[in-house]
């Protein structure tokens, strides 16, 4: 039980916090930039592997998926720049069923440009909603975001998105599901998380239908983050992309 619950731990806290290995730097470029991440430490070994995100999404198999089931209430708490991604704390009480189970909405944030790409397709932004159930397994729904008109439901998140380290309030407190769109097709694989540790097992759910943010709300957040976000892209391997 004990080590259950530490296994959990790991996950959420690479999951909720991007934490890393103490004194074990990453970043996007250079020397600790992602070509290198997994010989940084061995914690950071999946890095390496075969089932790894973000992936090209192509070559689909058509699959009887069922509609994604959310029960999320208004939990967008707080907003907070860690560095690496800007990230939206989300309080209990919100979660995704999926294959049975209850995925628990844990924080959502951003990269940019987008990490995945849809049939060679790069969008200037992507949202990643981070979910986990009880034993510790995530699953994460994928938002992309094409230039266009301002988006009123980042406005309500952050007049302006906090500099690196600073954390500010949500008030009032925001709801993801009106960040979504009302189409929820989707398409599903398996991979891993975008950072270091990079984790493997991780369900994907990437919606089909794109939104929309203006150039500014797309270069606020890229300012305050100070760099392209993305990890680049892996090879899908003998993974297929479900529809």
């Amino acid at each position: 039980m004990k080590r259950a619950a530490f296994g959990l731990g790991i996950l959420l806290a690479s999951a909720n916090a991007w934490a890393v290995t103490p004194g074990v730097p990453w970043d996007y470029s250079g020397k600790s930039g992602p070509e290198h991440w997994a010989k940084l430490t061995p914690e950071f070994s999946a890095c390496a592997g075969k089932n790894q995100t973000p992936v090209d999404l192509t070559g689909f198999v058509e699959a009887e998926l069922k509609p994604l089931a959310l029960s999320y209430t208004a939990g967008a708490s707080k907003v907070v720049n860690l560095g690496h991604t800007v990230q939206v704390v989300y309080e209990p009480g919100s979660h995704l069923t999926l294959d049975g189970k209850d995925y628990a909405l844990l924080q959502f944030h951003f990269h940019m440009p987008s990490e995945n790409h849809i049939k060679g397709q790069s969008y200037p932004l992507e949202g990643h909603l981070v979910h986990a159930d009880e034993q510790g397994n995530l699953a994460v729904i994928a938002l992309m975001f094409k230039a266009g008109d301002h988006n009123p439901v980042l406005a309500q998140l952050w007049e302006k998105p906090p500099k690196t380290g600073q954390t500010q309030p949500i008030s009032p407190v925001a709801n993801a599901r009106d960040l979504l769109p009302e189409n929820l097709d989707y398409y599903r694989f398996s991979g891993s998380l975008t950072t270091p540790p990079c984790t493997e097992g991780v369900r994907w759910l990437v919606l089909k239908e794109p939104l929309v943010a203006s150039d500014e709300q797309i270069k606020a957040l890229t300012d305050a983050v100070g760099h392209a976000n993305n990890r680049p892209l892996q090879p899908l391997n003998s993974r297929v992309v479900l529809q």
